[in-house]
């Protein structure tokens, strides 16, 4: 099943000299992890923005699973996507448990419900509720901060992740480690994930797919094997050269 479907999608914002995105058609299958790459500016978040509907198309549509987000319900298109970002953006006098129950708590759930959805996600992202429940964001490291937003972007089950950047405020090592929690975590949900990033090592290792943007235009969407075998023009050219250049000076120091 599609879970996610841009037919035409144009967005320019007030003042711009060009559109943001220009013309998208593309589409997402259910449970599939898709990286959105490419350069700052190139529309990226605005992809993601529009899906959850932070943004509106200014032509075009945008499907999830076969409906149409405009004539949708705004507070049910909400819940079936997750939104994860670079800053996180934890309440920060409130606890760790406090910050995952945020929307469960606004939905009225009663408290054990709560309690229980919150100890399972902190043990989904590897922070165990007898440890971390009770501490507050400034106590976190900023992985661990990151793990929390993740829970919280969990805690309503919703069948789309939406991740803008999340990892790009972290070392490399905490990266690392964060990038394969992911993969094992989408293997266990079984969510559709769709993953913004600008760096081409974490585009090819987390997608399934990569969709490459450049100045708002899709200029491929394949999987890394067949971007890395057949570029599709010189701008994805120029990203799996620079790739390959990394690799060649590492390989020159072991």
């Amino acid at each position: 099943m599609t879970a996610i479907e841009f037919q035409n999608v144009s967005k320019r914002f007030p003042g711009a000299g060009r559109n943001a995105l220009e013309d998208l058609s593309f589409a997402v299958s259910e449970g599939e992890f898709v990286t959105v790459l490419g350069p700052s500016g190139c529309g990226k978040t605005t992809l993601l923005k529009l899906i959850n509907r932070l943004y509106e198309p200014d032509s075009g549509r945008v499907l999830l699973f076969g409906e149409d987000i405009r004539t949708a319900d705004l507070v049910q298109v909400r819940r079936r996507t997750g939104y994860v970002i670079q800053q996180i953006g934890l309440f920060p006098h409130w606890t760790i448990g406090e910050n995952v129950a945020t929307v469960p708590k606004l939905l009225k759930w009663d408290k054990a419900r709560i309690e229980a959805r919150t100890d399972e996600l902190l043990r989904l992202v590897g922070l165990e509720p007898e440890e971390y429940k009770k501490r507050y964001p400034s106590q976190l490291s900023g992985g661990q901060q990151q793990r929390v937003g993740l829970a919280r972007a969990l805690a309503v089950d919703p069948k789309i992740m939406l991740m803008d950047e999340p990892f790009g405020a972290l070392d490399s090592i905490t990266r690392g480690k964060l990038q394969r929690e992911l993969l094992t975590l989408h293997r266990e949900t079984g969510k559709t994930f769709l993953f913004v990033t600008h760096d081409i090592d974490e585009a090819f290792l987390l997608g399934s797919r990569v969709l490459i943007l450049d100045g708002g235009k899709i200029v491929q969407f394949d999987t890394p094997e067949a971007i890395i075998r057949c570029p599709a023009q010189g701008f994805v050219r120029s990203l799996v050269d620079a790739a390959k250049e990394r690799g060649r000076f590492w390989e020159a120091y072991l």
